[in-house]
């Protein structure tokens, strides 16, 4: 089982937010990720910074810890302007990104440019036509396509990624398209449980329901001749809330239950003082360097 986490461009790069990242890499987790949104709910009217940007920076002062975003998705992207800039990224990190996708949701971003918000149904449509055009854009020199959401007229990818033949996706999706999606571009695939059992279920069924994810994936890559994807769990979103960050032992047995079931990489939030994810830094810490190797005992 390998911990990542998550860090929230919240702070500013030389007021603590460069730190965030190398204490990352300090504390070994396997990979550092951050949320792409242009604001998000509770922090949506204090700081908030690009992934990209944001991603660059992280890239240039870390020499190990993988990178990435948890996730990107449609709402505000265009696939030839974001393979642009994933380019760039696996470029300048030495091949150490890691895109998080996903078909975004009816936040702030599904708004902001002044649309409408998606129906479910038209997220889906634009999210099975972005990924493999997006998929092409990273994989192909010259791209030329016409579809009913997106275009693209001879896009270059020169030189293309330095991971080949493209940087991996870690496709968060529980629906059939998002998961067929997921069996066959994803070298990951993501998941942050059943969002209906966040309030009122318990963790017995969160792991349920995540166990049923899995296996549904599982057919699909079955049906389709594909090895299974990487597991990814996302924490702070089953009803477990933040119960396994309030020490080792929660954490450690938090994680086991869900390497049972067969998650490959478990990420955590890294503390924000007075939010959801206000974690106690030395428990985060102590969690980071001391829980994998229980884990593997």
């Amino acid at each position: 089982m390998r911990l990542s986490t998550v860090i929230l461009p919240v702070r500013r790069w030389h007021d603590g937010g460069r730190g965030e990242w190398l204490r990352a890499e300090r504390l070994g987790f396997h990979a550092a990720y951050t949320y792409d949104h242009l604001s998000w709910r509770t922090f949506r009217d204090g700081p908030w910074f690009g992934a990209v940007p944001t991603l660059t920076a992280a890239a240039a002062v870390t020499e190990r810890l993988r990178l990435g975003t948890l996730v990107t998705s449609p709402n505000f992207r265009h696939p030839v302007t974001l393979a642009k800039d994933l380019l760039t990224l696996d470029d300048v990190s030495g091949g150490r990104i890691t895109l998080g996708i996903g078909a975004g949701g009816t936040g702030f971003d599904a708004t902001v440019l002044g649309q409408e918000a998606w129906t479910p149904r038209e997220r889906a449509d634009r999210f099975a036509e972005f990924v493999p055009l997006l998929d092409r854009l990273l994989t192909e020199d010259s791209v030329t396509y016409e579809g009913s959401f997106y275009s693209a007229v001879e896009a270059r990818g020169i030189p293309g990624c330095v991971q080949r033949p493209r940087l991996p996706f870690a496709v968060a999706a529980t629906g059939p398209r998002g998961l067929r999606l997921a069996a066959e571009y994803g070298q990951a695939w993501v998941t942050t449980g059943d969002p209906k059992l966040f309030e009122t279920g318990t963790p017995e069924q969160s792991r349920e329901a995540i166990h049923g994810q899995i296996e549904r994936l599982a057919k699909v890559c079955a049906e389709i001749g594909h090895e299974v994807p990487e597991k990814i769990l996302l924490t702070g979103f089953t009803p477990d809330r933040d119960g396994p960050m309030r020490s080792v032992d929660a954490f450690v047995d938090f994680a086991g239950r869900h390497t049972e079931l067969g998650i490959d990489e478990i990420v955590v939030h890294a503390p924000i003082p007075d939010s959801v994810f206000a974690t106690d830094q030395r428990v985060f810490e102590r969690i980071a360097t001391e829980a994998p190797a229980q884990l593997r005992s």
